[in-house]
């Protein structure tokens, strides 16, 4: 072994590296690939770049000179290109030595623009379906230059020798593989021709297919016969509109609602965007399939587009995206940033296109996708102003569009969540009031912006005191009268923090009203604990403040005729009991989680009133 010195004088030895290949193929397996099945793209993608350097050494050539032949009959699988092929020093640079660099490797780094993976390390993946990986290289760098032989086996142990030059005729490299009996779910021919298909559909340089059949299907079937369906040449644009939605059913399973074509000059980027035919749940995101080089990198790249575009999906060709190490994904920089944003300013432009010259589109898009339209539009003015018009809503005159509900009211009030759009709803549209349920995400934000595109309209939060300033109050004489039963009704719901009032309003079907915030019930909370851990003076002056407090207020309606009876009881305990039933069922109308107190409080109540009317009738 050498030795060498150390700034000490003491000699020192140097040793390597003992690799062990099973260990490493096992961590390829399980911790950087996502299955077996890559080993095939990874032999497509050496054979791709050898195919480049071809060509950028012989720059002439007609492109489909050079291509990539398949075979694969159950005992092999052999995968042969034209390219630029290996030296006997590229084999040893490449094969026998994993991660040491070399000026050669280093003078390839920095041309990787022009390649998609690195040869030594996806070699390696065949060891995930093979004991044995063999390789005849020729090079075209060198006239003459004889064929190269390498052997690697799992073990570690590998062969190297040169053979004369008749052994390949041209230029190129081939790989043979003897699968594992383990693997014939990924080496059969059938799967082998499926994968070829399904990584290299794309590719631009010709792949044919071979079953050793010699039927139609596997003598010399072609891989990829078409271009991609963005390059090809339609007669009219409805043609190719036609054409390009039926990749995109072909691809993803689905019709699209329309299809957005996406060009990235900079970035030698095309593809398409296919608008999902029905809507899912905003925070669920579908995968886009990403090609780099014409090669199948990811079906599931999330970081293609922006968060708001879940209303689409993407398969898209690009010449400048960095895949990560595994080759099943892209890499996090300044470039897939910058691609991510211009391609959200397509589909940008498509909205406005469609809200422009296609309002049937527009409309059909809306119904399905107006939640990720209202992402969209609460950070971006220019969308806003265009499709807030069009959005719809829930109101109290149903579900409707800002611009229909701006028509009938110039004065807009927005709850702040579901719950009192549901409390109120009724009682609102009965009053004439005009409410939008402001409770769901986006909504309540993009309904106060209405007076920027429609500055005649007025827009308020509702407070519970508007709508008690629309109900009528009843005469002094029913006031009066009531005085007692409504006393006997506060007493009983003091426990609630809830204070109790007569008023007449429609429908009178509805017996009573409960007006409650959440943020008044998270108050009154707040307050009680604090009051609860502190004592003495503070506590005193706690309870002061608590009495400040947002009150819940249970508005009974006069005009329901089981109220005109309630208000007229002269039974203390019934007249309570009486009140709380009132509250329960207004609680529940509201459709608020109650709180095990209510809960106790209706059960109760509708026990006691049953044990009335069963004594009354004895």
């Amino acid at each position: 072994m050498p030795l060498r010195h150390d700034s000490a004088d003491h000699a020192t030895t140097d040793r390597t590296f003992q690799v062990d290949l099973r260990g490493l193929v096992d961590l390829l397996s399980h911790h950087l690939y996502s299955s077996p099945r890559v080993y095939l793209r990874e032999l497509l993608q050496n054979a791709v770049d050898a195919l480049t350097a071809r060509h950028s050494l012989e720059p002439g050539a007609p492109a489909d000179a050079f291509g990539i032949r398949l075979y694969a009959d159950g005992s092999v699988v052999r995968v042969e290109d034209d390219g630029v092929g290996l030296t006997e020093a590229d084999v040893h640079t490449f094969l026998a030595t994993i991660g040491r660099s070399s000026k050669r490797a280093e003078q390839i780094a920095d041309q990787r623009a022009d390649f998609i993976g690195q040869f030594g390390i996806g070699l390696l993946s065949c060891f995930l379906v093979a004991d044995e990986i063999h390789v005849v290289s020729r090079s075209a760098r060198t006239p003459d230059a004889p064929a190269v032989e390498w052997r690697g086996r799992g073990d570690g142990s590998y062969a190297v020798r040169t053979l004369p030059a008749s052994a390949r005729p041209r230029p190129g490299t081939t790989v043979t593989l003897t699968p594992r009996a383990d693997a014939g779910e990924w080496t059969r021919p059938a799967q082998v021709h499926a994968l070829a298909r399904h990584f290299g559909s794309l590719l631009r340089h010709p792949v044919t297919f071979d079953d050793g059949t010699g039927g139609p299907g596997g003598q010399g079937a072609p891989v990829n016969p078409d271009p991609a369906p963005w390059a090809r040449t339609h007669p009219t644009p409805g043609a190719r509109s036609r054409a390009l939605a039926a990749y995109g059913e072909e691809v993803f399973g689905f019709t699209p609602l329309d299809t957005i074509e996406l060009d990235l000059p900079a970035v030698g980027l095309k593809g398409i965007a296919c608008v999902l035919p029905e809507a899912i749940p905003a925070g669920r995101r579908h995968g886009h399939r990403v090609h780099v080089k014409g090669m199948l990198l990811s079906e599931q790249a999330e970081e293609i587009l922006p968060d708001w575009a879940f209303f689409v999906r993407c398969v898209v060709d690009a010449e400048s995206l960095r895949p990560t190490a595994s080759r099943e994904s892209l890499y996090e920089d300044d470039t897939l940033a910058a691609v991510r944003d211009a391609l959200a300013e397509r589909l940008r432009a498509w909205i406005a296109r469609a809200a422009a010259s296609d309002p049937e589109l527009l409309g059909r898009f809306l119904q399905v996708h107006h939640l990720a339209v209202k992402s969209l539009a609460v950070h971006d003015d220019e969308i806003m102003r265009m499709l807030l018009p069009w959005l719809p809503f829930e109101t109290t005159d149903g579900h409707a569009t800002l611009d229909e509900f701006a028509r009938t009211h110039r004065t807009v009030l927005v709850t702040s969540s579901v719950e009192e759009f549901r409390q109120v709803a009724a009682i609102a549209s009965a009053a004439g009031l005009g409410v939008v349920n402001g409770g769901y995400t986006y909504d309540r934000e993009l309904v106060h912006r209405l007076p920027e595109i429609r500055p005649e309209v007025s827009v308020a939060d509702l407070d519970p005191a508007t709508l008690t300033a629309h109900l009528d109050p009843v005469d002094r004489e029913t006031e009066l009268a009531a005085a007692a039963y409504l006393a006997q009704a506060r007493d009983a719901l003091a426990v609630f923090d809830c204070d109790v009032a007569l008023r007449t309003f429609q429908p009178a079907s509805a017996p009573a009203l409960l007006l409650d915030s959440r943020e008044a019930r998270h108050e009154r909370t707040r307050s009680q604990l604090a009051r609860e851990q502190q004592g003495g003076v503070w506590g005193d002056i706690l309870g002061a403040l608590r009495q400040e407090a947002p009150r819940a207020q249970l508005i009974l309606n006069q005009l329901n005729p089981l109220v005109r009876t309630a208000v007229t009881i002269g039974e203390p305990e019934l007249a309570r009991t009486s009140a709380e039933a009132l509250y329960g069922q207004a609680a529940m109308l509201s459709r608020r989680p109650l709180r095990p107190a209510e809960s106790s409080l209706i059960n109760r109540s509708f026990l006691d009133l049953l044990a009335h009317a069963l004594r009354k009738d004895s």
